[in-house]
């Protein structure tokens, strides 16, 4: 033999040593990638009912969204004519007010005149009777003083 075909001897060699040696480590991880197969298809079988349940429930939620949509549109039309109905109540009061001052206005100024008067006649009375009592007083006077001198004479 040759030294060309024992250095190609010893390279078959250390080559078939080098697979012997990596055989055990690439069945381990054989074994390992058939593991984590079966874990991704058992998840993948646990997850796609779960994924149908989560877009059966987001198709729920947007038919109640939906639902109350249309709700907050109907509670905004109705706000729309409490509003209208508030407007029309405000003028309805504020004619309402305005009225009632006029009315005031057209009752109290007569009967202002009413207690005027009265004022006056019971002030006018007043003083005629005052001035009734100054008379009589003064009179008396008078008599006396004309009585005074008579008798004095």
């Amino acid at each position: 033999m040759s030294f060309m075909e024992v250095a190609a001897l010893i390279a078959a060699i250390a080559f078939a040593m080098l697979v012997l040696i990596l055989t055990l480590p690439i069945l381990r991880l054989r074994h390992t990638v058939d593991a984590a197969t079966r874990m991704i298809n058992d998840l993948n079988d646990r997850t796609a009912p779960l994924l149908g349940d989560v877009n059966s429930t987001v198709k729920n939620v947007n038919t109640a969204l939906e639902q109350v949509q249309t709700s907050l549109d109907g509670v905004n039309i109705q706000l729309a004519k409490v509003d209208t109905m508030t407007t029309h109540a405000q003028n309805v009061t504020a004619n309402v007010a305005n009225l009632a001052a006029v009315v005031s206005a057209a009752a109290a100024n007569p009967l202002v005149k009413v207690a005027a008067f009265g004022y006056g006649v019971r002030r006018a009375a007043a003083a005629r009777r005052h001035a009734e009592h100054e008379r009589e007083a003064r009179d008396i006077i008078k008599q006396r003083r004309r009585a005074e001198k008579r008798a004095n004479r």
